[in-house]
């Protein structure tokens, strides 16, 4: 008795320890970060007071409107693939990588070439496109209910550029990879590795969930056979391990496609699966540490790993899909089986839970990498705008090299750049708090993304 009983303490302890996280202040966080990525001309709601106006004659090269949009990193850069959207027009890229990589410098002084790529006929970009129309699409479904104009708009622009081309018509009608075009400028940095045709499904996928127009449906299933084909690669160019199927990202949407299929059938008792739940269960089995066909790591401290750089992107992508998939498969009252392994959507819950208290600091460091949240959180993170003083601050402009002894200094950055996830520990739960070392300590747009959406799950659905 007395063991059951000190049993039960631990599990109540461990109880308390996972539902002691805020995760409506994490939530708040980690949107306010996006206001600290602005580019543009900031609007006077803007919180994060410390960033100013910047890039305000983008586009005038080429006689287009291009001020706006969101830095996707620690960087100046405008990339438009990983952020799946950049205001209203078809751009790949705005600024020069190598340029802006070589300098250290605040975005409000910045004097690197601001050179604007965009796709086109002779210069295709389908990825880039089929992106950008995934991404309209998902947003007018947002706002259709709250803002039913703005919601038109946005889907008017997922399927008219012009009066005859949509971006996902223009994306498909002109097949062809920006690597080919862009491969310079965009190599290292976003190269795509998976090739564009997940891109394509993914985004005729979404177009059929906003408009229910059978012609997108049709595209899915026509195509879905193009995908396992194209194996998608790390950048040693070397297949990942689990198979396509597993991928989900900003490169790869293979998973992604198979779980949002998979709401449509599940929803529609339908027994013509095709291949979207069979691999959207595979996926799982994927990433379920208990699972006989596993093909992900785990740090000591349960920290879901791939293979690449900014692993928090990969653990809040994919803690992001399973639990999407849990709450389509608790709705159709299924049980995913990984061999003699039932995965249940309270176990796909649990899972993609434990990694989002990971990183809100319930792991073997204490430390949470959410800049701002809790009492320990990286303080010397590779951004250069956070880690320059503020143009309130210091008024005079600092050039191009200007900024490099802040970079090199040991002193924690100035400015919060409160809400940005960093890339995160290494696979022991090692951390480095370090400018330098930029694959652990750099934010990004697309490791925040996915953890906005668990965080309000997680928000209106605490632990029991």
């Amino acid at each position: 008795m007395g063991v059951l009983v000190f049993g039960a303490v631990i599990v109540m302890a461990m109880v308390t320890t996972v539902a002691s996280h805020d995760y409506g202040d994490a939530l708040t966080k980690s949107i306010l970060f996006f206001e600290g990525q602005r580019s543009g001309k900031l609007p006077s709601t803007q919180r994060m007071t410390w960033r100013k106006d910047s890039g305000l004659r983008d586009g005038f090269q080429i006689g287009v409107d291009l001020v706006g949009g969101y830095y996707d990193a620690g960087d100046n850069v405008k990339f438009n693939f990983p952020n799946g959207i950049l205001n209203n027009n078809a751009g790949m890229e705005l600024g020069d990588p190598y340029g802006d990589h070589n300098c250290w410098e605040r975005p409000e002084d910045m004097d690197t070439p601001r050179i604007p790529y965009a796709a086109s006929k002779q210069f295709p970009g389908s990825e880039v496109s089929a992106e950008i129309a995934a991404a309209l699409a998902a947003s007018s479904m947002v706002f259709r209910s709250r803002n039913p104009a703005y919601s038109a708009r946005l889907l008017k622009r997922a399927t008219m550029v012009d009066e005859i081309d949509s971006y996902f018509d223009f994306a498909d009608a002109n097949r062809g990879s920006y690597n080919d075009t862009l491969g310079p400028w965009v190599c290292p940095f976003y190269c795509d590795f998976s090739g564009y045709e997940d891109e394509l499904i993914w985004g005729a996928a979404w177009l059929y969930r906003a408009t229910k127009e059978p012609k997108y449906w049709s595209y899915v299933e026509q195509n879905i056979s193009n995908l396992e084909k194209n194996v998608a690669k790390h950048t040693d160019r070397v297949g990942y391990g689990g198979g396509s199927f597993a991928e989900f990202g900003w490169d790869t949407k293979n998973a992604g496609i198979n779980i949002l299929v998979s709401k449509l059938l599940l929803s529609n008792s339908t027994s013509d699966a095709g291949p979207f739940i069979p691999n959207a269960d595979k996926f799982v089995c994927s990433v379920l540490p208990e699972s006989p066909t596993v093909s992900v790591s785990y740090s000591p401290g349960g920290l879901l790993f791939k293979p690449g750089g900014s692993n928090l992107q990969h653990a809040t992508a994919l803690s992001f899909l399973l639990l999407a998939y849990a709450r389509y498969s608790n709705q159709s009252n299924r049980e995913i089986h990984c061999g003699n392994v039932v995965a249940t959507p309270a176990r796909l819950i649990q899972l993609a839970r434990r990694q989002v208290d990971y990183i809100l600091g319930t792991n073997p460091l204490n430390m949470s990498y959410m800049v701002g949240y809790g009492n320990k959180f990286p303080r010397k993170i590779h951004h250069r705008g956070s880690s320059l003083p503020s143009v309130d601050r210091y008024p005079a402009r600092i050039n191009c090299q200007g900024g490099t002894p802040y970079f090199q200094s040991n002193d924690p950055n100035p400015n919060l750049l409160t809400g940005a996830v960093v890339g995160g520990p290494d696979n022991g739960d090692s951390y480095s708090d370090s400018r330098a070392d930029f694959v652990h300590s750099e934010p990004t747009t697309y490791i925040n993304a996915p953890l906005v959406g668990l965080l309000a799950y997680f928000r209106s659905n605490p632990p029991l």
